[in-house]
């Protein structure tokens, strides 16, 4: 049954587009920016701001993805772009408000994007010619000697962990796109206003972890990630606000409950899966395709990630916790060593089976880091299956033969038990 909480936060994402198409409709600007960058800025300043990657899922979840896609490389756009984060470009190119979720977004007020990927600053500058926005690509230096459990010094030692060059870079270019974003809105971030947000976010991290640590404790799978994903995300989205803060204890009490209850996904639960990458969001009914010979899909990273992604000690600082928050943010999920060690950690703590590893080869960090992902769980032990396949593009999506891995994963597991 489905939480109602769920319910609940699905029906306030619903109601919060609906609001922003009336803000924007009159006039007010927003922000559009890549999941990865401080979009704080924007909460603290009360600037509407719209997620590059939520919007690509929205489009791909409303069975739109084949549509631009498909125009886009009539248009003369390689295959080989991040479909993730190039899609909502697509759409904006086409126009038209019957191909557009909700009748599409108007032409964003600024632009934001981090360089941690070769063709994100391409993209994005294509945004700004395509509209006239201004635009900020914030830098993603390289680390020179990232610690193995980089989520436990980045809590409170985040100083020493970054590095102190890399955070001045970091915090001087949030300074810039706080400058930016509040002469386009037309006033100044309230005093004191982003020490309460980054207090709010941190409180509601916590409540995420314990719902995380509910979830891995528990003797069967309480909830699926088909649920777990929109409690956490649409919070995180809206991370800090009271809302978030006050949906992130209703999901940590609703789970707590569900383990008191004996719940469970699946009453004769026998193996545990983990679903490595962003969602199959054209095809969320996929990760249920195996409850009934009691194989589970018991984590996805959107959950765990929310503590260990974003937990930072101000330290009387605000703006450079932020920086140490988002300097290394999209590479902690993809890149080596961060991500195997990471996923290793998380595998081990949920009592992982089977790792299934979704594979964007288009999107080179996502798509290429996988395998070092996938050689740091092979050497903990756990079996690894991966799919060739993009979280928003449909057509390359083949259902039968990603059952079929995976079954044979399953059947693997069996076997060697």
């Amino acid at each position: 049954m489905t939480l109602p909480c769920t319910l609940e936060a699905t029906a306030y994402q619903r109601d919060w587009a609906q609001s922003l198409r009336a803000r924007l409709k009159a006039g007010e600007p927003y922000a559009f920016a890549n999941a990865d960058t401080p979009l704080e800025v924007f909460h603290a300043l009360g600037m509407p701001v719209v997620v590059n990657q939520w919007w690509s899922s929205v489009i791909a979840a409303k069975k739109l993805s084949t549509h631009h896609l498909d125009a886009s490389e009539a248009a003369g756009f390689h295959r080989n772009l991040a479909k993730y984060s190039a899609l909502p470009l697509f759409a904006a190119m086409d126009g038209r408000p019957e191909v557009q979720p909700w009748g599409g977004l108007p032409a964003p007020g600024l632009l934001c994007a981090r360089a941690s990927a070769d063709d994100h600053p391409l993209i994005f500058a294509e945004w700004a010619r395509l509209t006239g926005a201004p635009l900020k690509i914030l830098t993603a230096p390289g680390h020179s000697a990232p610690s193995p459990d980089w989520w436990t010094p980045l809590r409170e030692d985040w100083e020493g962990e970054v590095g102190r060059d890399r955070l001045d870079l970091m915090s001087a270019e949030i300074l810039e796109l706080t400058a930016m974003a509040e002469d386009i809105a037309g006033r100044r971030t309230e005093e004191g206003a982003l020490d309460r947000l980054m207090a709010n976010i941190d409180a509601q991290e916590r409540l995420f972890e314990e719902a995380a640590g509910l979830i891995a404790e528990a003797p069967r799978l309480p909830i699926r990630i088909s649920e777990m994903i929109p409690n956490v995300m649409i919070p995180q989205w809206h991370r800090g606000s009271d809302w978030a803060l006050s949906h992130a204890k209703r999901f940590r009490d609703a789970v707590a409950e569900r383990v008191r209850e004996g719940a469970a996904v699946c009453g004769d639960e026998q193996i545990r899966m983990m679903w490595i990458g962003a969602g199959l969001w054209f095809d969320t009914s996929f990760y249920a395709s195996f409850e009934d010979q009691g194989a589970v899909f018991a984590w996805s990273m959107y959950l765990p990630f929310a503590a260990d992604g974003y937990l930072r000690a101000i330290h009387g600082d605000p703006v450079r916790a932020l920086a140490a928050r988002v300097t290394d943010m999209n590479e902690h999920l993809h890149q080596a060593p961060w991500a195997g060690a990471w996923h290793v950690k998380e595998a081990l703590r949920s009592r992982i089976d089977l790792a299934v590893i979704i594979v964007p080869s288009a999107d080179r960090p996502s798509g290429y880091g996988t395998r070092f992902i996938a050689h740091a769980l092979e050497q903990a032990g756990i079996t690894v299956v991966t799919i060739d396949a993009d979280m928003v593009d449909e057509r390359a999506w083949n259902g039968p033969e990603a059952r079929a891995r995976v079954q044979a994963g399953i059947d693997k597991v069996r076997k060697e038990r």
